[in-house]
C-alpha cells in the first residue's frame, strides 16, 4: 500500500538476572530477516550508565533510536542534577518514553538491568508501549520461550520452595547455557553472546562465541 511503513522484524534474544548485589544482562548479536543474515555484530545491549544496561530485541533500528533518546535523557538529567539517574528512575522515563510512542511504537521489546539504589539487582521488562515490571530475571525476543523455562527451572524457588542462593559467577553460566542451547533450537539466535556484568564497581562487558551456523 502506498505510504505504508513496513518493519522488519530482525529477531534476536536477549535476558537479564538480578542477583543480590549484582545484574547480568546478555543479548546475542546476530541479526537476521528471514533466512537472511544481515550482520554477524549487531549489538542488542547498551551501556546507559555504570548502574544501568539496556538491551532490545525487533526493529534494530528502533532498538537504537530509543537507546538514542534515553541515553540523551540520562545526559541531560545528569548536567541538570550533577548525578546519574538510578535504575529506578531510568525504568519509569523508558516506559514514558515508550507510551508516549504508542500510536506509532517503536517495534521492540527490552529489558532493563542494572543496581537499585539500595545496591541490589534490578530488572525491569517493557511491552512495546511502555507497560512494564520488576521481575527477579525476564528473557526476551526470538529465543524467548525457549530460554524463560530454562531460567525458572535454574534460578526459580527449588523444589522445596525456597530460593536458591544465587552468585554472580552461578549466573553468568546460566545466561551462556541458556544461550548455547538456544542456538541449537532457534535459527534467529547465534554468531556471539554480549554478557554485561552490573555490581558496585559499574558496568562491564565480555563477548563470548556462539554457533555461527
Amino acid at each position: 500500500m502506498e505510504g505504508e511503513v513496513s518493519k522488519s522484524h530482525h529477531h534476536s534474544s536477549i535476558l537479564a538476572i538480578a542477583g543480590p548485589d549484582f545484574c547480568i544482562v546478555a543479548a546475542d548479536t546476530r541479526q537476521s530477516s528471514g533466512y537472511l543474515i544481515n550482520c554477524r555484530t549487531a549489538p542488542k545491549a547498551y551501556k546507559l550508565t555504570n548502574s544501568a544496561v539496556l538491551a532490545t530485541s525487533g526493529f534494530h533500528a528502533d532498538g537504537a533510536e530509543f537507546y538514542r533518546v534515553l541515553a540523551t535523557k540520562i545526559k541531560m538529567y545528569r548536567y541538570k542534577h550533577e548525578r546519574d539517574m538510578d535504575i529506578a528512575l531510568i525504568a519509569q522515563a523508558s516506559a514514558i518514553q515508550l507510551y508516549s510512542r504508542r500510536f506509532f511504537p517503536y517495534y521492540t521489546f527490552n529489558v532493563l538491568g542494572g543496581i537499585d539504589a539500595e545496591g541490589r539487582g534490578a530488572v525491569y521488562s517493557y511491552d512495546p508501549v511502555g507497560s512494564f515490571e520488576r521481575e527477579p530475571f525476564r528473557a526476551g525476543g526470538s529465543a524467548a520461550a525457549l530460554i524463560q523455562p530454562f531460567l525458572d527451572n535454574q534460578l526459580g524457588k527449588d523444589s522445596s520452595g525456597n530460593q536458591r542462593i544465587l552468585t554472580q559467577e552461578k549466573a553468568i553460566a546460566v545466561a551462556r547455557d541458556a544461550f548455547d542451547a538456544a542456538t541449537e533450537r532457534d535459527i534467529y539466535t547465534g554468531d556471539n553472546l554480549d554478557v554485561w556484568v552490573i555490581n558496585a564497581h559499574g558496568a562491564s562487558m565480555e563477548r563470548f562465541p556462539l554457533k555461527r551456523d
